[in-house]
């Protein structure tokens, strides 16, 4: 998904669930939908269980999530060599 579409789709407002991103037009953050797609919850049952979502909306959650994931920054925690073996 192009990250227009992604613009048009997920939206992050302060004034809106403390600024956690959303499906645009909605008060539906991206946490929800993709812990229900975690789940193992299929795509036709989030929709009817919110119908202001399109399956598009799902698409963007998605992608929002994987480009968070991506451009994510990682530090490895070194292990205690005796923690690791008590």
């Amino acid at each position: 998904m192009k990250n227009k579409n992604l613009q048009d789709r997920i939206a992050l407002d302060p004034n809106i669930m403390v600024g956690k991103p959303i499906i645009r037009g909605t008060r539906i953050p991206v946490a929800i939908v993709l812990k229900m797609l975690g789940q193992g919850i299929p795509i036709e049952e989030i929709l009817h269980e919110y119908p202001r979502l399109e399956a598009a909306d799902i698409e963007a959650a998605i992608a929002y999530a994987a480009s968070v994931v991506e451009h994510e920054d990682v530090f490895p925690i070194p292990m205690q060599r005796e923690l690791a073996l008590a």
